[in-house]
């Protein structure tokens, strides 16, 4: 594959990603994006109504900004490991093909 068509494969690929994060918030305008949290303290609550926790958290963050930003955090860190280990084995799989 020449270097312009991957670079174009690239590009379209960056326009395809931003086109499924932008359209939910274009085409649902009256949706409520909340989270997994509060639908499952919803249906716990009507399922159940006197349910009490068996444990708090440890720590409870002061909004769901901040709540979100750990989220959003947590997330890359984990994707940025992932990245790195399939890098690490590709790398040295490259490296074995060379050397044989």
């Amino acid at each position: 594959m020449s270097q312009s068509k991957k670079g174009l494969s690239n590009w379209l690929l960056v326009v395809a990603v931003l086109a499924l994060a932008v359209a939910p918030l274009i085409f649902v305008r009256s949706g409520e994006f909340g989270g997994s949290d509060d639908q499952a303290k919803k249906a716990i609550t009507e399922i159940q109504p006197g349910y009490q926790p068996w444990f708090k958290s440890l720590f409870e963050p002061p909004s769901s900004e901040v709540a979100s930003l750990l989220f959003a955090s947590q997330a890359a860190l984990g994707a940025g490991v992932v990245g790195y280990a399939i890098g690490l084995y590709k790398g040295r799989s490259q490296q074995q093909k060379r050397e044989e």
